[in-house]
């Protein structure tokens, strides 16, 4: 049957449908069957059940975690099921994509708190009425060890090596642990508990995915279809978002944050976090890119509507009027916030030992080196000198550390 204009149906067409479901995206397996599944969804009126897994292995999730959520929105905007599946069960395990050792395992307590801040979060993107959240531990805890064992033997050593990072790390003499081989596979059990029709994952994640697809098969269903997104890079501009590197902006971040971290990205990189973040389309993208090319149109306006634009989504449109604001009169006008964050300490003491007691600095080093770079300033006067001691005064000191670190220190 073809997908006529005469054709009724609650779902967009089929090649509507693709070109949103297709923004931003890197590894389609496979078109055909995912236009087959769409065509199939609108003759029936059946929704397509659309899965994606976050394991609570951290308490935050930030905007490169983000960028699936906007995916699985896609999806929902268009009428289909979206299931946020809360990794309690693989959380355990610890997924070993793209690492170079065994990750830590945490306790049951440890992924129970991590997932209901996940919970808490997620509906920042997502529709709360129309997402179902479920935990894998509901369809994995009943496996049981036999369920486990059967489930191991429907995959041999020799497919999962084929894996980068298992195989790099075995060529390299890096351990790997038997549980972490578990892993891609107790994953795709999950797309057999909920009869996947599509499964979203991070670029990184397809190995992951197509285990799917592989254990469907063999299990008698139609193997879902595999959808992934790029890996967001941080506010650096080089390495993926991560919260142990530092260039993340949690989801969790207040509002004056969220707009000053945004407005710290190079702006090359403003245009990937325009596709992946936010719901401008593609023609509007284009056009503000060629603006700013033609010089039309200054790099800082095109942030800021970024910044803004991320801000409301997070929070909402008044904070990020108020977190504009703020953020024009620290840094265009030279102002100070108004919470800079209070310490009293003991002193006197060295410079850096108070960067560093005060949490400007991450250690004596990094504060060293700021010092030396002319990166502090206390009370509006640089001090480049790292064997300064301050002692007590009536008023605090105001520490400038950076464009975006201050603090108030009242020494004693």
């Amino acid at each position: 049957m073809t997908d006529g204009p005469e054709q009724k149906s609650q779902f967009a067409p089929v090649d509507e449908q693709l070109d949103l479901l297709m923004r931003g995206a890197v590894d389609l397996v496979t078109e055909d069957q995912l236009r087959d599944k769409l065509r199939r969804s609108r003759e029936t009126g059946r929704p397509l059940t659309v899965k994606a897994g976050f394991d609570p292995s951290s308490p935050d999730l930030h905007l490169g975690h983000t960028v699936l959520l906007h995916k699985m929105k896609h999806f929902q905007d268009l009428g289909h099921r979206v299931v946020f599946i809360v990794g309690d069960f693989t959380a355990m395990i610890g997924d070993p994509t793209g690492r170079s050792l065994t990750r830590p395992q945490l306790t049951a307590e440890e992924v129970a708190n991590h997932a209901e801040t996940y919970k808490a979060q997620l509906f920042r993107i997502l529709d709360r009425d129309r997402t179902v959240v479920d935990y894998n531990s509901r369809w994995l805890d009943k496996l049981g060890s036999n369920g486990i064992v059967r489930l191991a033997g429907r995959y041999t050593l020799a497919r999962m090596m084929e894996r980068e990072d298992f195989r790099s790390r075995f060529e390299s003499n890096q351990a790997i642990s038997l549980h972490e081989l578990l892993y891609p596979l107790v994953q795709a059990y999950d797309s057999i508990a909920l009869e996947a029709d599509v499964e979203l994952g991070g670029h990184d994640q397809i190995f992951n995915l197509l285990v799917g697809r592989d254990l469907m098969k063999e299990e008698g269903l139609e193997p879902q279809v595999v959808l992934t997104v790029p890996l967001l890079v941080g506010t650096d501009g080089v390495e993926k978002m991560s919260k142990s590197l530092g260039n993340a902006i949690a989801v969790e971040d207040s509002a004056n944050e969220i707009f000053g971290k945004t407005m710290s990205i190079p702006d090359e990189l403003m245009w990937d976090w325009y596709l992946l973040l936010t719901e401008l389309s593609d023609s509007e993208i284009e056009a503000r890119r060629r603006a700013v090319a033609a010089g039309d149109l200054h790099p800082k306006h095109v942030k800021q509507e970024l910044a803004t634009r991320l801000t409301t989504d997070l929070h909402d449109e008044a904070a990020a009027v108020r977190a504009a604001a703020e953020f024009d009169k620290v840094f265009a006008a030279g102002g100070l916030p108004e919470d800079i964050p209070f310490h009293a300490i003991e002193g006197p003491l060295a410079l850096p030992r108070i960067l560093t007691q005060t949490g400007l600095a991450t250690s004596n080093n990094e504060a060293r080196r700021l010092i030396q770079q002319g990166a502090v300033t206390i009370d509006g006067e640089r001090s480049s000198d790292p064997f300064l001691e301050l002692t007590a005064q009536q008023e605090p000191y105001v520490f400038k550390v950076g464009k975006r670190r201050f603090a108030k220190i009242q020494i004693s």
